[in-house]
């Protein structure tokens, strides 16, 4: 929440002498989807049928809309400000609800001076509300304690900009990505802990993998009664240890019994250790790479991050693979042509800054197919490839800048400060994946929650179907 710029307002209210019997005033509003959340949370009304989307098609109405008060609150609002205006003070009310207002509907609001009374200098207003078919909505009347002294200046107003971030809302709408869709048989290597059991277990609940948890037995079990987690209907296959699990795991994989992998609590180095192993492990022609996509609730498009987990520090070659895979996840979520931009310090190529350099040489190698399926540009910093002010301040033309969905950090080290930033700091919902290898690999911090490893099991879904797909081709 922030403040906008000051706005010059004429402010001017009707003192008691000065209103006359049968003067009106109008104010007209539409209800949009941010104004019934933040009713609801100013309210605190968790009533279904005004803030639940699904329930509210179920009811009577079929629709969602504003809780009643809306539209009451309406009324006070040209109250205070237009007629009377400033100093008004509300006495009494009574109000009837005739029709539901639903999202999309636009309302006036119309308070007519119906009787004066001069012993206490309270007036009488009767209110009708009508939407925008002409049909009433609320009628009433309001008495209220006029204003005694005359207001008439020149005033500058602030109010505050609001953004509803409803993460809920965000991570609810990416489990709808792969409803539908089956389950993906998914190896979990080690999960001992409480967030990385209770992240399979719940992307099990919702439909999205069938997991096959690797580990302990007993410690598995433990963890699941300890914390209430439901294992009913969920393969365990038993291994001694950590390093044992992650090899069975990958194993699960190489005989076609998985068609994803997970990681539970152990380290990172131990799973992918056996996964990028030469005898045994997953390897493709592709370098692997990781991939955090989030949805941050500050811009307007999704956000890919890579390399931000694997990669320490690629060189141009392994750059090249890192970007591709990317382009291809961005192609699996339903991006045609992401745009990706190539980060640096800078915007422009410095032969000290070897991110410049290699930034330079990759827009060059899209140019010429060697890496296919997005549009890149690069060097940019990062504030020319998120926020197109920031572009145009400093005279850049690009069809990416301002509107990155890929961003290619220079080395681990700065990714992983972005993305951590954006989580922590930004609010954003994050998944974490990697590709480049026979299959998907869910790859979170130990440190996320539940819901971030189910956030990243729906994308790994989404890749293993896209497999499928090309299989079957």
């Amino acid at each position: 929440m922030h403040s906008n710029n000051g706005e010059q307002r004429h402010v001017v209210n009707k003192t008691f002498n000065e209103i006359h019997v049968g003067e009106s005033a109008s104010l007209t509003k539409t209800l949009m989807p941010e104004d019934v959340k933040l009713f609801a949370v100013l309210t605190g009304e968790i009533n279904p049928g005004v803030a639940n989307p699904e329930y509210s098609h179920s009811g009577l109405f079929r629709e969602v809309m504003a809780h009643g008060m809306w539209s009451g609150s309406l009324i006070s609002t040209i109250l205070g400000t237009q007629f009377p205006g400033p100093g008004t003070i509300l006495i009494d009310q009574s109000l009837h609800f005739a029709r539901p207002v639903s999202i999309g509907d636009t309302v006036t609001i119309t308070v007519t001076a119906k009787q004066k009374f001069a012993h206490n200098q309270h007036v009488l207003f009767d209110c009708v509300c009508t939407n925008q078919e002409g049909l009433q909505v609320v009628r009433g009347s309001v008495e209220v304690l006029a204003p005694s002294e005359k207001v008439s200046h020149l005033q500058e107003v602030y109010l505050p900009e609001i953004h509803i971030d409803d993460k809920h809302e965000r991570y609810t709408h990416l489990l709808q990505r792969v409803k539908g869709l089956e389950p993906i048989p998914t190896a979990v290597a080690h999960p001992c802990d409480k967030e990385s059991l209770k992240g399979p277990v719940q992307a099990f609940q919702a439909g999205i993998i069938e997991p096959i948890l690797v580990g302990p037995e007993n410690k598995i079990r433990a963890v699941a009664e300890e914390f209430g987690i439901d294992l009913h209907g969920i393969r365990i296959v038993h291994a001694a240890h950590s390093h044992d699990a992650a090899a069975l795991a990958v194993s699960l994989v190489r005989t076609g019994d998985a068609e994803a992998l997970m990681k539970g609590s152990l380290h990172t180095d131990e799973l992918m250790g056996e996964v990028v192993s030469r005898a045994a492990g997953l390897r493709t022609s592709r370098r692997i790479s990781h991939v955090f996509l989030m949805d941050v609730p500050t811009y307007h498009r999704p956000l890919l991050i890579t390399d931000a987990a694997i990669n320490i520090a690629p060189t141009l070659e392994e750059k090249v693979h890192i970007i591709q895979n990317a382009i291809d996840l961005a192609h699996v979520i339903g991006i045609a042509e992401p745009k990706v931009a190539i980060l640096s310090a800078v915007e422009t190529v410095n032969p000290k800054i070897q991110s410049t350099l290699d930034a330079a040489a990759l827009c060059k190698m899209a140019d010429r197919g060697q890496i296919k399926g997005g549009l890149l540009d690069g060097p940019l910093a990062f504030d020319n490839a998120v926020s197109i002010v920031a572009a145009k301040t400093k005279g850049i033309k690009s069809a990416v800048a301002g509107h990155a969905e890929i961003l290619v950090v220079p080395d681990l080290e700065s990714g992983n400060m972005v993305a951590k930033q954006l989580e922590y700091l930004a609010n954003a919902l994050t998944a974490g994946i990697v590709l480049g290898a026979k299959v998907p690999i869910v790859l979170t911090s130990r440190a996320d929650t539940a819901e971030t490893r189910t956030a990243s099991c729906v994308i790994a879904a989404l890749v293993a179907h896209a497999n499928r797909n090309k299989g079957a081709q």
